[in-house]
């Protein structure tokens, strides 16, 4: 993993893209070691405020050379205080950025048909992975859903990328209505897919595993979970996964992920504390 590094960075755009806000921020040292799946912690509610925790965003691209180079775009959906604070930000101010963070997807050795599939804006580290799977030669084909059309993120980007784009919303007012696991399986037997990517809400992640097991194929999945420090510290963001040697244990989405192997995440069993993970005794699980 690439050491990361905390920046005082200028906002060099914002733009509203349906109901987002994406963020081009100056942050060169960042850029330089970008990978598709890191992510980067935000410092919210300026200096003097009582939100000491950071909000994490998967990281939906950064230049490196030519035109603005040295620049890191995220996206960000407002949901509380925090992002409220920050999607009022503006071009010319500051923001306190630590990244990359989190470890970026598995890219195959060679060329290899991929699905990549993204829940909201949950697609956004996904158009920088289909950009390196295409420079690997690999066919690539997204699915791209969300509830309504205004939360859809980067379907004409994937369209300038790749030739089929299937889109689904919850209330029919973009693509098929439906979810993305509607379509995936043709999606999957369309290209000859032998692997597929993910990012999105917890729900649709675990389908997506549940459809890869079905079909035989690899699957990675980059997770949404909470992250308040996204360094490993506070242990906030832990999932069941197991591990090689077959034992479950709780890891830390934030520095053994974001991104897993969806076979391995105990998805049911999220938010709960199993008693055959490694440990469990010890705090209490088995009692």
């Amino acid at each position: 993993m690439t050491d990361p590094v905390q920046l005082r960075s200028e906002v060099l755009s914002v733009q509203r893209v349906g109901e987002y806000i994406q963020f081009t921020v100056v942050a060169p040292e960042i850029a330089t070691g970008f990978r598709p799946g890191h992510f980067v912690a935000v410092a919210v509610g300026g200096d003097n405020t009582a939100m000491i925790l950071r909000r994490a965003f998967a990281l939906c691209g950064a230049t490196t050379s030519q035109q603005f180079a040295g620049t890191i775009q995220f996206v960000v959906a407002e949901h509380g205080p925090g992002t409220q604070w920050l999607v009022q930000r503006k071009a010319g101010d500051t923001l306190d950025v630590v990244g990359p963070l989190g470890n970026p997807f598995p890219l195959p050795s060679g060329p290899a048909p991929a699905v990549l599939v993204g829940g909201g804006y949950g697609s956004a580290p996904l158009l920088p992975l289909a950009q390196a799977l295409l420079a690997n030669e690999s066919p690539v084909e997204f699915v791209l859903g969300a509830a309504n059309a205004g939360r859809l993120y980067g379907e004409l980007a994937a369209k300038r990328m790749v030739g089929r784009v299937s889109v689904t919303t919850d209330d029919g007012s973009a693509g098929e209505k439906g979810l993305v696991t509607d379509v995936l399986p043709e999606a999957i037997e369309r290209v000859n897919a032998e692997i597929v990517y993910a990012c999105g809400p917890m729900a649709m992640l675990r389908a997506v595993s549940e459809l890869a097991r079905e079909h035989a194929i690899r699957v990675q999945v980059a997770v949404e979970e909470s992250m308040a420090c996204g360094i490993g510290v506070c242990m906030t963001c832990v999932l069941p996964v197991r591990g090689e040697d077959g034992k479950s244990r709780f890891v830390r989405s934030c520095v053994d992920g974001p991104v897993f192997d969806g076979l391995d995440v105990r998805w049911a069993d999220v938010g709960t504390l199993p008693a055959d993970i490694v440990g469990a005794d010890a705090m209490g699980g088995g009692h």
